[in-house]
């Protein structure tokens, strides 16, 4: 990365990490996760209002939006997806599982073009594709860590009833003809969208 970048790109990454481990790490009950987010919220609100703020992270993550012009409405993306894996486990097709990438991943690509001033509409756009499917293919990399350690699964139960594969397949680790139909077609999704952030 450019050295004028490594700062900005550090405390976003602090924010970002801090707020994913309120909502997978830890022994807190959803109810304490969600409250630890509604609080990074709250301090999003504070610096857009240009209130004080005495937290750490919150003091270097103002300094970044307000130097590069950051849209504050992507870190609140963020903490939406963060949100959503403490209260949903399901999605029920690609379209819903689209829409989560919305918030987890695409925010992050914008803010490296906001950084980079390089935010025109098509670069968002094609970053957005590229984002959700990295999104998509982490997924594809962690099906039983999310299965096992937080009973989630990303993969859209319209594919699941599709390919006749169960939750058993996962916790089984059961690798068969449908399974390995089911993951093919989540490559196809995923390949769709990289090719989409290709185009000149």
């Amino acid at each position: 990365m450019p050295k004028r970048l490594r700062q900005p790109i550090s405390v976003i990454y602090a924010f970002a990490r801090t707020a994913d481990d309120f909502a997978d790490e830890g022994d807190w009950d959803p109810e304490t996760r969600l409250t630890k987010l509604k609080q990074y919220d709250d301090y999003l609100d504070a610096i857009e209002s240009d209130k004080s703020i005495d937290q750490p992270i919150f003091i270097a993550l103002a300094d970044v939006i307000k130097k590069h012009q950051l849209p504050l409405q992507l870190f609140h993306d963020l903490i939406t997806a963060f949100r959503l894996d403490v209260t949903k486990k399901r999605y029920k097709d690609i379209d819903d599982v689209w829409d989560y990438c919305r918030y987890s991943a695409n925010p992050v690509g914008r803010l490296l073009l906001h950084l980079m001033n390089a935010d025109s509409p098509q670069n968002l756009e094609q970053s957005d594709a590229i984002c959700s499917a990295l999104q998509l293919i982490n997924f594809l990399q962690d099906i039983e860590q999310d299965f096992t350690e937080n009973n989630r699964i990303y993969l859209p139960q319209a594919d699941l009833t599709r390919f006749a594969v169960s939750e058993a397949h996962i916790r089984e680790k059961r690798s068969d003809t449908e399974f390995y139909q089911l993951i093919k077609q989540q490559i196809a999704y995923a390949r769709e969208k990289m090719f989409f952030g290709k185009r000149s």
